[in-house]
């Protein structure tokens, strides 16, 4: 079956960085586009970026575009999302999921707070 795991959250301070991690098993990992989701205390979930199965191609929400940045190693069944110069408003619980967009399996998440 379908397993997703995420690690890497945490604390940090405003304009700090993290590096996510979502560990893929149980499908063929390198026929399947990735994305990173999130969703904030008392909101909704939200598509954060997406990268296509060869990583040739990727897309972010405007609000992340130029300070978070997707990837993936196909060889180890892992995508990344690096995340730089974090806000406030980026706090929230990470999903990574199978598929570009919204409505694939994804992970239980990981907490990213951003406070000082």
């Amino acid at each position: 079956q379908v397993q997703l795991v995420e690690s890497g959250g945490g604390l940090a301070q405003p304009g700090g960085s993290l590096r996510l991690s979502c560990a893929a098993s149980g499908f063929t990992f390198s026929n399947y586009a990735m994305s990173w989701a999130r969703q904030a205390p008392g909101k909704g979930l939200e598509w954060v970026s997406g990268i296509l199965s060869d990583g040739s191609n990727t897309d972010y929400k405007d609000s992340v575009k130029g300070r978070f940045t997707i990837s993936r190693d196909n060889a180890k069944n892992t995508v990344f999302l690096q995340m730089n110069s974090l806000k406030p408003e980026d706090t929230a619980l990470y999903y990574c999921a199978r598929g570009f967009r919204l409505g694939g399996p994804r992970g239980q998440g990981t907490q990213v707070t951003v406070s000082s």
